[in-house]
């Protein structure tokens, strides 16, 4: 949740010499497509987080282009964006924009595997992967997956009750594809890494290492209170398409040879933040604190937090919440009246429950708890809001069962407080620093430098490449997270 959204482009950097000759076989991409992701592009950089500009966009840029001179199409056609998502991932639409996250790029070792990721989101693009998939594309519009996720509490009635408040926002399209799809794309990107000289072993490798992030994840989720948002899930990972990309790199007759180009990614990756940027807000186990908005609650134990620009997502077994903000003119019972048209649509009667003002941790606070009856039954849905200044408010919306009401949300909301401005200055950033083994370092004696109080060894591994036996050799340059630091006033 962002306390401001800012926009940005990425610069352009010429194709490589080497792939000029071959323009006059480039085709163009359909206009239809490059106009709809033009008019999508800064909804969606928004949506994200927004965009990364300077020397780590442009170095993104140059290799995409590279790669994408061997794909058939004007490599003009694309734009390289990277996002400020703490998700790893990268998505493509289909008029040539491809997307890639920072937190992905921190997982990768060299120019190489950024080579085959950004080759590969090529691929869908090339091979036309979304006409096949125009119908997948439409059930995953970014502004119907909020939707449809906190619809399945109750059932399908209450999908439509929500649809219209719980989205982010954005009425835009990414894309899922069929597995035979994302093989190709796999088999394209290894095509176009190996044409414009890099490794083409690096698609497996860089595979491998997002399978490991994956496993060591579904870990960690079970003790830090968070979820992966359903648009990260566009690329389907298994232990099968790992070795199908690297019989494919083998086939090409150099696999283990071409450019890999570590010390130059290395040195671009530096100081890049992995995990929650602060600006949207920090998930620390159960806990949320945002140091710019000076605010923090904690959610019901076994409950799973989701952060957005927009909005922290809350899921449990008994219901659904959401944290957010509306503009307020200082009237508390009509913020919420807001906040209910907007839920609603003004298409479903609630029937109020309760309703009244209260203060909560010296905060001017008001609540309404309201029933609605679907056709899946009777569902609670209770707003609390609370008045920061004269014209800021927040609000949980809270989706349970008819009868619960408020109930497994109680202290939830009775945690919302204020932080003071020296709380809000102990938040900083995770960063990745890139530090040169010294004689005498081990991977546990690194690891105990990561910024997590759990998993440190598997992180440092993870983060690596590295197996469970590895030994580090002096002079070997390696990654870290650590803590950065940042000033709030």
């Amino acid at each position: 949740m962002r306390k401001s959204l800012l926009f940005f482009t990425v610069a352009a950097v010429a194709v490589t010499p080497a792939a000029l000759s071959a323009q006059s076989a480039y085709r163009n991409l359909p206009a239809r497509y490059v106009q709809e992701a033009q008019q999508q592009h800064g909804e969606l950089v928004q949506e994200f987080g927004g965009a990364e500009t300077g020397p780590r966009a442009a170095y993104v840029d140059s290799v995409g282009r590279r790669v994408a001179a061997y794909s058939g199409v004007n490599p003009s056609a694309y734009r390289f964006t990277n996002l400020n998502s703490a998700v790893e991932n990268a998505f493509a639409v289909p008029g040539g924009y491809i997307y890639i996250t920072r937190q992905l790029m921190g997982l990768m070792n060299d120019e190489a595997e950024l080579a085959f990721v950004l080759g590969h989101e090529v691929g869908h693009v090339a091979a036309n992967h979304a006409q096949a998939r125009q119908s997948a594309a439409t059930r995953n519009s970014i502004g119907g997956i909020l939707g449809a996720i906190l619809g399945s509490v109750i059932g399908g009635g209450f999908g439509d009750l929500i649809s219209q408040t719980f989205q982010t926002g954005s009425q835009l399209r990414t894309l899922s594809f069929s597995r035979n799809q994302e093989y190709d794309a796999d088999r394209l990107g290894i095509n176009y890494l190996t044409r414009a000289g890099y490794d083409p072993a690096a698609s497996a490798s860089m595979l491998a290492a997002l399978g490991r992030a994956t496993a060591l994840e579904a870990r960690v989720q079970g003790q830090t209170n968070r979820s992966t948002p359903e648009w990260a899930s566009t690329h389907p990972l298994s232990e099968n398409r790992t070795r199908q990309a690297l019989a494919d790199a083998q086939r090409t007759g150099r696999a283990g040879q071409g450019l890999r180009n570590r010390d130059q990614f290395l040195n671009q990756l530096e100081g890049t933040v992995v995990d929650d940027d602060p600006a949207q807000g920090i998930i620390d186990g159960r806990t949320f604190t945002h140091p710019d908005l000076r605010l923090q609650f904690t959610v019901p134990t076994g409950y799973l937090m989701q952060n957005s620009t927009s909005a922290v997502t809350i899921e449990g077994a008994a219901g659904k919440a959401q944290f957010s903000t509306a503009r307020y003119n200082g009237d508390m019972q009509s913020y919420i009246a807001g906040v209910v048209q907007s839920l609603t649509g003004g298409r479903t009667q609630l029937q109020v429950l309760d309703q009244r003002l209260t203060t909560v941790n010296g905060l001017r606070t008001a609540y309404l708890i309201s029933r609605a009856n679907t056709s899946s039954g009777a569902v609670d849905v209770s707003v609390f809001a609370y008045e920061f200044s004269p014209t800021q408010a927040y609000h949980f919306v809270m989706l349970t069962r008819g009868g619960q009401g408020v109930g497994p949300f109680t202290p939830m909301v009775n945690s919302l407080r204020r932080i003071s401005g020296s709380e809000a200055a102990q938040i900083r950033p995770r960063v990745i620093d890139v530090v040169t083994v010294r004689p005498g370092e081990t991977v546990q004696s690194l690891a105990s430098r990561m910024a997590y109080r759990n998993f440190q060894v598997e992180r440092f591994l993870s983060l690596n490449g590295l197996a469970a036996n590895s030994r580090l050799v002096p002079g070997q340059r390696v990654k870290l997270v650590v803590y950065g630091t940042r000033a709030y006033t």
